[in-house]
């Protein structure tokens, strides 16, 4: 068993892990396995063997996926069940009188932590960080087992995973030393030319004997350099807490934004005057900008107006499962990012500390949720049991974790709760609400409610008795259905008992959050004058007309739509089915939002799982005018005339940017356009295949049927008839090879990197086969592990954790891991193509 010697002077030399601060990266040495109690094992139940990890990690990832497993389309098809990790730590005898805690990000669910046996704390929401305090349980001078055990069962709507799956620290503290979790800065008082930042830091004095001591503040600029400065005493009875502020005054500071993320590091000392020895040391890294909200701006942030161009994501990453890592996190912001969206809205739990640290370097603007439920179930074992129990200290540590980090701008204090459409339920919402602000005052406090859910008391029994006495549609009354149900939810949303039954709910709130509620915001102009409304919940086919609204109202700051970024579970969700065709599939029909196993993701996001766009973020980007080149997307070719069974409001069309369909020579094919322009031009190899105004069908969208043949495929658009822009797809030749793509080729060593390798299976010219997919095999020689190898696919029997898998759409994505430092070699290779090896580096 692994373990390491915690001593002073060992800390200290880990300048990488802030160790002056008396805090450290935990996440090596530990092991995992399925839990098997002591009981179990007499019985003669035997117990699985360990496997070493390093965390974060995912118990559940590289479980094998179950058709029966019970509300499977929830989860993935993941089963659940319960684990246990441990690792061992050796403490110096020196430490002893030492405050040793450890912070846990997140553990995913109902975490008991023990040290040598012995419960030291548990927590049982799955995405909150706690911290559980160890030393009152450790022998110094010995070896110490530290077990933590948690579990997942029909417990989330999602996939949540299971496991340590964000990061762990070890803090060492003196008897006296600030709080880390109560370490405040804001910023008051923001202008173009100067602001006032304040800090409020808490020390704590758990020993014996009265002090005195001097608290630091260092305010570091951009450049590194001082910005400002300032320090006062603090004397601390036994036993007692202080509360030390400082307001520091900057001239010219760097502020904070999307465009321009500038971030200062505040540095804090306690310091003994009498031998000017340090004491304890905490840091933060802050955002200087000012926050506004108002009916007649809207949103404003230092000053300007800044409309919400919003994505709901859920918080797995993929083929990585639930774990959350810095390079993840920064890749998924940053691809984001570049589809155009400027804030993001965590759906529906509270995101990991590695989240927000790249919300706040890359300039994302974040809505950070806390609950899915309240006292009403969702599902069979979820956290309406603990939340009468547990919600405030949930509270707080949402709020703890994110007081210091300038993206976040928005609490949500929960996601289409039913309790919102009742008086009692009103009064938990503001009970939520006031306790937000009595922990923050700075930010703005929000809730996703969707009316149709706050009345579904009497809404489903109405559904039920309609069902009961109409005759049951078999020329396929699912697509009926779904194609009515978004106009069926706003027509409810919109009623007059919709607006009575949420009024006290929205009430309570800074902005009214609404989720698929868009018929209620010309309305409510007139019923609410001063209601700030956000769209925290959209249909994706909705945007054209959802962000004409936004724009045409100051009181609507924005739009989240569901989703920017697939994710694992609720699967199907926005897949488009068909009718039972051998070439489209022989996909059959069925009577709900998921197709069944093996579906794996929602496919309802703009970018898929491994970070690829998909046509509807092309869209989308246009829509927000951030885009002028026309985008062209091809519906894949069979399934061109297949009936569709079902096509749910979060679906898109089923196309591709591809103009590489080999055996579909001849056949017809439909093309969609997407632009901002008057009109567009499609041609083939410089023949025009049509001219078509932009609107129809929809807005920014022309549409044409034709003939596929390869060749070169040209979009050209044109506004009052002169060229604005054009964009061409082209043919792939016969000719396949492998496309390899390290995105960074320096990684670091410690185990807390990770590299991503793209892979497309392309022609010679780079052109990419999109209906040539192939198992593609991932070997990786040197000081890193494979960590994940998967696609897009929505539907699929693969595994992440398998060195082989199949190419979607003519793309994978291989995850590799450092282990130690020096070279690394990754080979990807193919049955029908050479194999292609690139060079990456751990130091």
């Amino acid at each position: 068993m692994l373990s390491e010697s915690i001593a002073r002077d060992d800390v200290e030399s880990r300048e990488d892990r802030r160790a002056s601060t008396g805090r450290f990266l935990f996440t090596d040495g530990w092991a995992y396995r399925s839990k098997v109690t002591a009981f179990q094992e007499l019985g003669g139940s035997s117990a699985s063997e360990w496997t070493s990890v390093h965390l974060p990690h995912d118990a559940l990832i590289a479980q094998e996926r179950r058709a029966d497993a019970p509300r499977g389309e929830t989860s993935g098809y993941f089963p659940g069940g319960a684990f246990e990790y441990r690792r061992t730590l050796e403490v110096a005898a020196e430490l002893a009188g030492r405050l040793m805690q450890l912070e846990f990000d997140g553990v995913y669910r109902d975490a008991a932590v023990y040290v040598n046996g012995h419960l030291a704390g548990q927590r049982a929401f799955g995405y909150s960080r706690f911290s559980v305090r160890i030393d009152p349980f450790l022998v110094f001078g010995a070896e110490n087992e530290i077990r933590v055990e948690c579990r997942t069962h029909l417990d989330s709507r999602w996939y949540a995973g299971a496991g340590i799956y964000r990061d762990v620290h070890l803090v060492v503290k003196d008897a006296v030393h600030i709080v880390r979790d109560e370490l405040r800065v804001s910023t008051p008082s923001v202008d173009t030319d100067s602001a006032v930042v304040e800090i409020a830091a808490v020390v704590e004095n758990s020993g014996a004997l009265t002090r005195t001591y001097r608290l630091e503040v260092d305010v570091v600029g951009t450049s590194g350099e001082i910005a400002a400065a300032g320090s006062s005493p603090v004397t601390l009875l036994p036993g007692s807490r202080a509360t030390v502020r400082r307001r520091l005054f900057l001239e010219d500071p760097a502020l904070w934004s999307v465009d321009a993320p500038n971030l200062h590091d505040v540095l804090i000392t306690l310091r003994d005057p009498v031998d000017e020895r340090v004491v304890d040391e905490e840091n933060a890294v802050v955002g200087i900008r000012s926050l506004q909200l108002d009916p007649r701006h809207g949103l404003r942030i230092n000053g300007e107006v800044v409309k919400l161009r919003g994505a709901c994501i859920h918080l797995d990453n993929g083929p990585l499962g639930a774990v959350s890592m810095r390079a993840a996190e920064e890749r998924k912001i940053a691809r984001l990012k570049e589809a155009g969206f400027n804030a993001i809205r965590s759906s529906h739990c509270p995101m990991s500390t590695a989240l927000l640290e790249a919300c706040d370097r890359l300039g994302m603007l974040v809505m950070d949720e806390t609950f899915d439920v309240w006292t009403s179930a969702k599902s069979d074992y979820d956290y309406s049991f603990d939340f009468p129990e547990w919600w405030e200290r949930d509270i707080e540590a949402l709020v703890a974790k994110d007081f210091n980090h300038p993206s976040v701008i928005f609490y949500s204090i929960g996601n289409e709760i039913p309790e919102t459409g009742t008086p009692i339920g009103s009064t938990w919402g503001r009970r939520l609400a006031e306790k937000v602000r009595s922990l923050d005052s700075t930010r703005f406090v929000t809730n996703g409610i969707n009316p149709f859910v706050a009345m579904l008391d009497t809404i489903v029994p109405q559904m039920k008795a309609r069902r009961e006495a109409s005759a049951p549609d078999t020329a396929g009354g699912v697509n009926t259905m779904m194609a009515g149900f978004g106009q069926m939810m706003g027509h409810i949303q919109s009623s007059d008992a919709a607006t009575e039954r949420t009024e006290e709910s929205f009430a309570v709130l800074d902005a009214a959050g609404m989720n698929y509620s868009d018929a209620r915001y010309v309305q409510d102009r007139e019923r609410f004058p001063d209601r700030i409304i956000v769209g925290t919940e959209t249909w994706p086919s909705s945007i054209a007309g959802n962000w004409e609204l936004v724009q045409a109202d100051p009181r609507v700051i924005g739009d989240f739509t569901w989703t920017g970024w697939d994710y694992l579970g609720e699967t199907g969700l926005g897949t488009v089915r068909y009718l039972p065709s051998a070439e489209a599939g022989d996909t059959a029909p069925t009577s709900g939002f998921s197709g069944g196993f093996p579906e794996l993701t929602a496919w309802c996001g703009d970018i898929d799982i491994i970070g690829t766009r998909r046509p509807v973020s092309y869209f989308r980007e246009t829509v927000f005018g951030l885009r002028s080149e026309p985008y062209i997307a091809v519906e894949r070719p069979a399934v061109h005339g297949v009936p569709v069974a079902v096509a749910t409001p979060w679906s898109w069309t089923d196309s591709l940017n591809s103009w590489s369909w080999a055996g579909f020579e001849g056949r017809p094919v439909q093309v969609e356009v997407y632009s901002d322009a008057d009109e567009i031009e499609l041609l083939l190899d410089g023949a025009v295949i049509g001219r078509s105004r932009v609107g129809d069908p929809a807005p920014f969208r022309a549409a044409f049927t034709t003939t596929y043949n390869p060749g070169t495929l040209e979009a050209v658009a044109y506004t009052d008839g002169v060229e604005t822009g054009r964009s061409m797809l082209r043919s792939a030749s016969s000719d396949l090879r492998l496309s390899v793509e390290v995105e960074r080729a320096v990684l670091r060593h410690d185990g807390t990197d990770l590299g991503f390798i793209e892979v497309a299976l392309t022609d010679a010219t780079g052109t990419v086969h999109a209906a040539r997919d192939q198992a593609v095999t991932v070997t990786v020689e040197g000081a890193a592990v494979l960590q994940a190898l998967g696609s897009g696919a929505p539907a699929t029997r693969e595994t992440f954790s398998a060195d082989t898998h199949d190419t979607f759409d003519g793309r994978a994505l291989a995850i590799i891991r450092p282990i130690g430092t020096g070279d690394i070699t990754v080979t990807v290779s193919s049955e029908f193509a050479n194999p292609v090896s690139v060079a990456l580096t751990a130091s």
